[in-house]
């Protein structure tokens, strides 16, 4: 691996993980609405979550590129408060990713919560455990597995993310190349084949790895609710 596929690899990393850092909490909320709460538009609140899985992702990344652009509403806000930018940075590439992982973060979660036994909640509370100390205590180390998975899962999809964030932040090497739109970047030129075919490799092990690893979270998930 030359130092520019490791650079290109870290900031892969580096993207994804604040992605799914960042994504992770929103999720987390939206799932709990989900699995817990019936409420008007519900259905509809599920249908948005899923929209990043049918849309095309070119119209994801223009969708963000005019809300979070230099002259969007959002994007002009965030920049004026608190001096963070999105366009054509890495903070962008990571904002795409993690709208693209938003879906894969939520249904696991969300199955996880549902799969927990409401009895074990009640009977902490008659304990006299609070319902936010029934949720630390309970509540969120039965749905943990869920996370854990739809973590892995969501980490996997921004790692391979291309198309909302070539279109969102351009393809800058050294600031948003990340490993999709390096292979994308090296396929065109006639040389690139060689280093592409390496971080193709690259990229298809950590997708296995990170597959791998959610399929081992849901069995030990499986098997805690059969015991």
């Amino acid at each position: 691996m030359t130092g520019t596929e490791a650079e290109i690899l870290l900031l892969s990393v580096k993207v994804a993980f604040f992605a799914i850092l960042v994504a992770l909490g929103p999720a987390f909320a939206v799932a709990w609405l989900l699995a817990r709460r019936n409420f008007r538009g519900k259905a509809f609140l599920q249908a948005v979550v899923t929209l990043p899985l049918v849309l095309p992702p070119v119209v994801t990344g223009y969708g963000l590129l005019v809300l979070f652009g230099t002259q969007g509403a959002l994007g002009h806000t965030m920049e004026t408060l608190f001096g963070l930018t999105f366009a054509f940075r890495w903070t962008g590439a990571a904002l795409a990713a993690g709208v693209m992982a938003f879906p894969l973060l939520v249904r696991p979660i969300r199955l996880s919560l549902e799969a927990v036994d409401r009895g074990l909640e009640e009977a902490a509370g008659t304990l006299g455990a609070s319902r936010l100390i029934a949720f630390f205590t309970v509540t969120l180390p039965l749905a943990l597995p869920g996370v854990i998975a739809g973590a892995v899962l969501g980490f996997a999809k921004a790692l391979g993310e291309f198309g909302a964030t070539i279109t969102f932040v351009s393809n800058i090497p050294g600031e948003t190349q990340t490993l999709s739109l390096a292979i994308y970047a090296l396929l065109q030129s006639p040389t690139g084949n060689e280093a592409a075919f390496r971080l193709i490799v690259i990229a298809i092990l950590l997708a296995l790895g990170a597959v791998l690893v959610s399929e081992w979270v849901a069995r030990r998930l499986v098997r805690g609710e059969r015991a």
